[in-house]
């Protein structure tokens, strides 16, 4: 539903139950109302890491959001909306405070909701922040599993500038470990799938890598 659409939803709701007499459109209003909060918190939550990215400056608004997010999700019996609100928790923790180990129990969770619903998108992002832990902890080989499966399932749905950011993931696990040239494939392959989709932010990450590697 569009916006305007969840309004007039709850509102048709509303009369029913105030000039109808239907106690069973007070239910149904819950469940409207808690699906556009969910969609919302998410979308402010996502705007304020954006944001973060950006300037660097923590809101702890953005943990509020996303939790609150997946608290309405697991209400409302959404494992893939929960799954999605689980994993910003996680990165949450991981990107914003710095704390990969905090994160981890949110995206092996945000991980295992997802694939029981067959939501790749949001298990190729928690399978990708996992392999940040993995790395963090010199666990070189699990983490090179992970990207991978993230690469892999970016590929299978057509997340292409994911795609190529999971490839210079790769380029950079390559280079910590010492494989060279298996590094600068990885961000030949990377630069070539960005090219293709747009991915400007995405080249900029790959030069940027090219350049850390060279030197």
């Amino acid at each position: 539903m569009q916006g305007q659409d969840w309004i007039e939803r709850a509102e048709d709701l509303f009369e029913k139950a105030m000039f109808g007499g239907d106690v069973s459109a007070l239910d149904q209003s819950d469940e409207v109302l808690d699906s556009v909060e969910a969609a919302l918190a998410m979308a402010r939550g996502k705007v304020l890491h954006v944001r973060f990215l950006s300037d660097r400056e923590e809101n702890p608004q953005e943990l509020a959001l996303f939790e609150r997010a997946a608290e309405l999700y697991e209400r409302l019996g959404d494992a893939s909306g929960e799954a999605d609100a689980l994993f910003w928790v996680g990165c949450w923790h991981q990107v914003v405070k710095g704390n990969g180990l905090a994160g981890q129990p949110y995206f092996e969770r945000s991980y295992a909701l997802a694939k029981s619903v067959d939501d790749r998108m949001t298990m190729s992002y928690a399978t990708r922040h996992l392999a940040f832990t993995d790395k963090d902890a010199g666990r070189f080989d699990q983490a090179h599993e992970r990207l991978t499966e993230s690469v892999t399932l970016r590929r299978e749905i057509g997340f292409r500038p994911g795609e190529a950011a999971g490839l210079v993931a790769l380029a950079y696990l390559a280079a910590e470990t010492g494989d060279s040239a298996a590094a600068f494939h990885h961000l030949d392959e990377a630069q070539g799938v960005a090219e293709r989709c747009g991915a400007k932010a995405v080249l900029g990450w790959i030069e940027q890598a090219r350049t850390h590697m060279r030197s």
